[in-house]
């Protein structure tokens, strides 16, 4: 009796598992966040910056990855891409490729790429130059995750790929903002930016 208990309290915590490890990103209108979609991302908080686009920081290029200052903006439109090419629906914490669906004038890739330690200011900021898709050690800084942020309807971008590489030590955060300079610069932050996903009219 106690083994039938047993056996039928893990299959519940199993099926409970399978739920939250699945459960669907939602967008700005209640609808599933999908690959094949472009989308705006905004902070859900008013009076918090706009949208996310791209800039110049020390080299012009790669550009790196920056939030409109005016609230009026909406930013780029960008795609998520996530490790099983195969998935349409984009899923809480599941590794995926963040790319910037726009023309730019560097001749690289629009993907999000997290940069090594600044040597002025010691921060860690968001570019772009990422590979998409060849998952391993090579391509670890180019994985972020969703993650729910609270019980509201707002969501995080977080660096942790899990999947990715396995043997790979890293120190994983989440995707902040630093204003310097009067610009609005991605990078990992105790604080995140908490935001949603509007689907593009572009």
């Amino acid at each position: 009796m106690k083994v039938t208990k047993s056996v039928t309290l893990f299959y519940i915590l199993l099926s409970f598992s399978s739920l939250t490890t699945s459960s669907p990103v939602v967008d700005t209108d209640g609808n599933e966040v999908r690959s094949n979609i472009k989308y705006n991302v905004l902070p859900i908080k008013r009076g918090n910056g706009g949208g996310l686009s791209i800039a110049v920081r020390d080299v012009q290029c790669p550009l790196n990855v920056v939030q409109k200052n005016n609230e009026s903006e909406i930013g780029l439109p960008l795609k998520l891409y996530p490790l099983d090419n195969k998935q349409q629906v984009i899923n809480l914490s599941t590794d995926l490729n963040i790319v910037f669906k726009v023309a730019t004038t560097c001749v690289q890739s629009t993907g999000w790429r997290l940069d090594s330690v600044d040597e002025i200011t010691g921060r860690r900021y968001v570019s772009t130059k990422g590979i998409v898709g060849s998952p391993g050690p090579q391509t670890v800084d180019n994985w972020f995750k969703i993650e729910k942020y609270g019980n509201g309807n707002g969501y995080k971008i977080f660096w942790c790929p899990t999947n990715v590489c396995k043997s790979c030590k890293l120190v994983c955060g989440n995707v902040g903002v630093f204003v310097e300079n009067d610009q609005r610069w991605l990078g990992l932050s105790d604080v995140p930016l908490v935001i949603g996903f509007k689907k593009s009219l572009d």
